[in-house]
């Protein structure tokens, strides 16, 4: 079922995303269709965006692993040998590090635009998951633009089918959540702006290469909790240790996204975003695995406005719980 359900749930956050491109477009005089079509195109074009950013760190990054890795296994020679033949355990240095180069010789090319080509070779070896993919990108892009397009139609359809005497409470949930999800879109939108060029900048003063890419990488990873930062975190660290190793400029990162951290989550965030979605952090690392296992990758980046609007959901019927003469007696 998550297969089947998937594709238009993609499109329907997109498409919900995209709507205030979409109804700023028709403001400025653009037919509905053409609107429809722009915003559909910036979409994509952010999500290619975000791509490259990704590969761009790949490209500095991969080649660096390869060459320095001999230096690693020396350095840590160096440190823990001294260590294990105190407590009179021998490891062969020699074959281990020859094992290690080759593995890593073997299963990492020189540049990352290799490593693209032998991952789009392994998924082609399948050609039920390419004709999959394939099938799922045109849906969601076909659904994604007829949602734009017909969307206050698609709603009014959803509505006419509720039974009247519901149709006052519906509205008042809908409306609720959908204030929630668009304070939530919107604040993030400019939490992440604000992070990007921070990460940005101060990573650019430590002299850290690919900063701009790591900066907006971090910031966009925030919409996952916990995950986000760390991935984040992570690639920054290893990008300092590549660079320059260890050194002071590893601290500096250190402290540069720990200053982040504090930012992000002490003033930007609750100013911006607001604390209206409450939920408590056991409840979002369960949303994180339960919508990653039912939706993939994708449904890690939903968990948080999916569960906010099950959390109206949960409060409403709470409230209507609490106020029932069974409850009351």
């Amino acid at each position: 079922m998550a297969e089947i359900f998937t594709p238009f749930l993609t499109a329907f956050i997109l498409a919900y995303s995209l709507r205030p491109v979409c109804l700023w477009l028709e403001r400025h005089k653009a037919p509905r269709p053409l609107a429809a079509l722009i915003s559909m195109l910036f979409g994509l074009g952010l999500i290619f965006f975000i791509l490259s950013l990704l590969i761009s760190l790949l490209k500095y990054e991969i080649p660096l692993i390869r060459s320095q890795l001999p230096d690693w296994i020396a350095n840590t020679q160096a440190w823990l040998g001294p260590k294990l033949d105190s407590l009179h355990m021998n490891l062969d240095w020699n074959s281990l590090k020859a094992d290690a180069t080759k593995k890593i010789t073997e299963h990492i090319s020189d540049h990352a635009d290799s490593l693209m080509n032998s991952t789009i070779d392994t998924v082609l070896v399948s050609g039920s998951s390419v004709i999959a993919g394939f099938v799922n990108a045109v849906l969601i892009i076909f659904v994604m633009f007829y949602l734009l397009v017909d969307w206050d139609h698609f709603f009014k359809l959803l509505q006419e089918a509720v039974p009247r005497r519901a149709q006052a409470t519906v509205h008042h949930l809908v409306m609720h959540t959908d204030g929630l999800l668009s304070q939530y879109l919107r604040g993030m939108l400019i939490v992440i702006s604000i992070m990007a060029i921070y990460y940005s900048a101060a990573l650019a003063f430590i002299d850290v290469k690919g900063a701009v890419a790591l900066g907006v990488f971090t910031a966009l990873m925030i919409v996952i909790p916990y995950i986000g930062i760390t991935l984040g975190l992570s690639l920054a660290v290893l990008s300092a240790l590549l660079q320059f190793g260890p050194s002071t400029a590893v601290i500096g990162v250190l402290v540069v996204y720990g200053i982040g951290q504090f930012l992000e989550g002490f003033f930007l965030t609750p100013r911006l975003v607001g604390e209206r979605i409450g939920l408590h952090p056991v409840a979002v690392l369960f949303a994180l695995l339960f919508f990653g296992k039912l939706f993939g990758f994708f449904g890690v980046l939903l968990a948080l406005p999916i569960s906010a609007v099950s959390l109206v959901l949960v409060k409403y019927f709470w409230s209507v719980y609490t106020q029932s003469s069974w409850y009351q007696k």
